[in-house]
């Protein structure tokens, strides 16, 4: 399966899904410049954490408009899988590709924690190394986490099972405290109604390498290995 890695101006976790993509599962991976827009030879894009175009204006709204991510649409359109990861994840909602937005944490502080993270469904790419109901710990870097969705789009998806992730506490209750930015529903990540776009503010990139004293991330890479490279 062959990866693509958007790299935008500003992009700093490019090189760690590089490292475990290509360094860790030998899989090839192709680092592709925001100006480019031909992805037919790529299985998964990867749209890394970071800051895409500094974050001016608002995060993820320049880098939607960048020829890369046109393509990314198309991709996605294709039923291909498209991850996003932190600044990624709000790249994917600006597109338009996920609902809702994320926006400034409840307490206005940039947040760099580890933190418990409930699996919500197995039966995606995504999540198939998990068991439902697991709590795992993730990396989160964040100011700009928080997820919103007016009422109806937060029943959608609700209804429809498009929460793959939620923060909780380590036994895996859905808390208040448990809850680092405020996210509505202690939302941390979520899919499109096909299943194949994900967006999430956790790092399970930051979280594969045994090296790092942390693995939880590894299964959501692995289990994108035993995906066909579509869902339709």
């Amino acid at each position: 399966m062959k990866f693509g890695v958007l790299v935008f101006p500003g992009s700093n976790c490019d090189r760690d899904i590089l490292w475990v993509t290509q360094g860790l599962l030998n899989q090839p991976t192709r680092m592709i410049w925001h100006e480019e827009s031909d992805l037919s030879d790529i299985d998964v894009v990867v749209v890394p954490g970071g800051f895409s175009y500094g974050d001016y204006l608002r995060c993820g709204a320049i880098a939607r408009f960048s020829p890369v991510m046109r393509a990314t649409i198309d991709h996605a359109k294709a039923g291909k899988l498209v991850l996003g990861i932190c600044n990624g994840f709000q790249v994917l909602t600006e597109a338009g590709l996920l609902p809702g937005a994320l926006v400034r944490n409840r307490d206005l502080h940039f947040i760099c924690d580890r933190v418990p993270v409930r699996v919500e469904r197995t039966d995606l790419p995504w999540t198939q190394g998990y068991e439902s109901g697991q709590v795992i710990e993730l990396p989160i870097a964040h100011g700009e986490g928080s997820y919103y969705a007016d009422p109806d789009t937060l029943k959608a998806l609700e209804d429809n099972g498009q929460v793959l992730f939620r923060y909780s506490d380590a036994t895996g209750n859905i808390t208040t405290e448990s809850n680092p930015n405020g996210s509505l529903n202690n939302i941390a990540g979520i899919c499109n109604q096909q299943g194949n776009v994900l967006g999430m503010m956790p790092h399970p990139e930051r979280a594969s390498d045994q090296a790092l004293g942390q693995v939880d991330g590894l299964a959501l890479f692995e289990g994108i290995l035993k995906a066909v490279p579509t869902l339709v």
